[in-house]
């Protein structure tokens, strides 16, 4: 088996969580208005969220782009990933926001996609030797 072939899942997985988090940049920057008031957060914090989630999801697509991903940048991304868990998790329970229900629901599913793209990165990261 080539390192091309093994290297599949970890690119796989960095243009998921490349996708996914350009397409929650997006949101967040353009639609902030209406989501702060279903999600229960403040408007300026959501489209900061969004302007900060651009460059790296920029960052992961162009670290996905050779047949064989950097490693020292793929640790780099799966770091960034489980310090978003931290941070989502550390945000609902420090009292600094008070989310509706809705935006509670918000934290933890998109933590544990976070999550999910972060184990799928590990799991390449091995198999890429």
């Amino acid at each position: 088996m080539t390192a091309i072939t093994r290297s599949a899942l970890l690119r796989t997985a960095l243009y998921l969580d490349a996708a996914a988090s350009g397409a929650m940049a997006l949101m967040l920057a353009l639609g902030a208005a209406p989501l702060s008031n279903l999600l229960g957060f403040e408007l300026s914090f959501l489209r900061v969220i969004g302007l900060l989630l651009l460059p790296y999801a920029v960052l992961v697509g162009w670290t996905a782009r050779p047949p064989v991903p950097d490693r020292q940048a793929a640790r780099l991304i799966i770091g960034c990933n489980i310090a978003w868990i931290a941070a989502s998790i550390l945000f609902l329970f420090s009292g600094w926001s008070n989310p509706t229900a809705l935006g509670q629901a918000f934290v933890v599913a998109q933590a544990v996609a976070v999550g999910l793209f972060a184990e799928l990165q590990i799991l390449g990261l091995k198999k890429t030797g």
